[in-house]
């Protein structure tokens, strides 16, 4: 029989979800959180939310807790999701290559994709930037993040079905992706010549970002829709602080930085610099 979720159950659970990775979960998302977790109290064989609630929130509960916030991030994409923006590389990417000789970067590119979920986003960045850079010796790297361990297990694999890889140019899915054979018909995995740009980590947004200048671009997109304009202010200066000058900033189509405090240069609609 279903536990039922009181509300507040959910208003507990919801608070504990704000406050370990700013998701805000407003009361249409009830039955969604009652229904993922459900599965959950299942296994664990507990008697209510009430004692999953107290579990999660104990010490010996860590594990679960994270299971728990893995439970109920939405992690939707596709590989050259809102292509524009891999467009837009093409524009940015050699400008930044062409500061090398006035000093300003070295050369090589750091890249964060925050939020990258089961890794298309990434992968596509390392194919554009591939494309892009061609036979130069510029140094660039991925950093990909994601507060969810099971996505980021996907993500490490680099491993896709035919649906997934069906947004992909015929010409770079030959190029950049091992076709499967036998009982891996179906599959395509991404070759070790971008899995080796690209390093996967789990890492929270709300934590201490790293300080520094450490980045050229970062891409956090279709995340901080679930975040209140509270966190998103706090969040959006903490990626300023990790840029370099001159570096860009890339949000989702749905979002915008209007009626947030930030010291972004607006380029165009989903785009800023620094």
């Amino acid at each position: 029989m279903p536990h039922e979720l009181s509300d507040n159950d959910f208003e507990k659970i919801r608070r504990l979800v704000y406050e370990q990775c700013g998701i805000n979960l407003h009361a249409g998302k009830k039955e969604l959180v009652k229904a993922r977790l459900g599965k959950r109290l299942r296994e664990g064989n507990f008697r209510s939310f009430a004692d999953y609630y107290r579990h999660v929130t104990t010490k010996e509960g860590i594990d679960e807790l994270i299971v728990m916030i893995d439970s109920i991030s939405t992690n939707l994409t596709m590989f050259f999701r809102e292509d524009s923006h891999f467009l837009k590389l093409q524009e940015v990417v050699p400008v930044m290559i062409s500061a090398v000789g006035d000093g300003r970067r070295g050369s090589k590119l750091r890249i964060w994709s925050a939020g990258c979920s089961t890794g298309e986003e990434p992968y596509t960045l390392a194919i554009t930037l591939k494309e892009i850079l061609g036979d130069s010796n510029c140094d660039f790297k991925i950093l990909a993040t994601d507060i969810s361990t099971k996505v980021l297990k996907t993500a490490a694999a680099g491993i896709y079905s035919e649906d997934r890889v069906k947004k992909i140019p015929r010409l770079l899915l030959k190029k950049y992706f091992q076709i499967g054979q036998g009982r891996w018909e179906g599959s395509y995995r991404v070759k070790r010549e971008l899995r080796d740009v690209v390093k996967f980590k789990r890492f929270n947004l709300m934590e201490t970002l790293p300080s520094g200048k450490l980045f050229d671009i970062i891409f956090c997109r279709n995340v901080m829709i679930y975040f209140d304009k509270v966190t998103q202010s706090g969040l959006v200066n903490r990626f300023y602080d990790c840029l370099g000058e001159g570096g860009h900033f890339f949000v989702g189509h749905s979002e915008s930085l209007t009626g947030l405090t930030h010291r972004f240069k607006y380029i165009e609609p989903s785009v800023y610099r620094k």
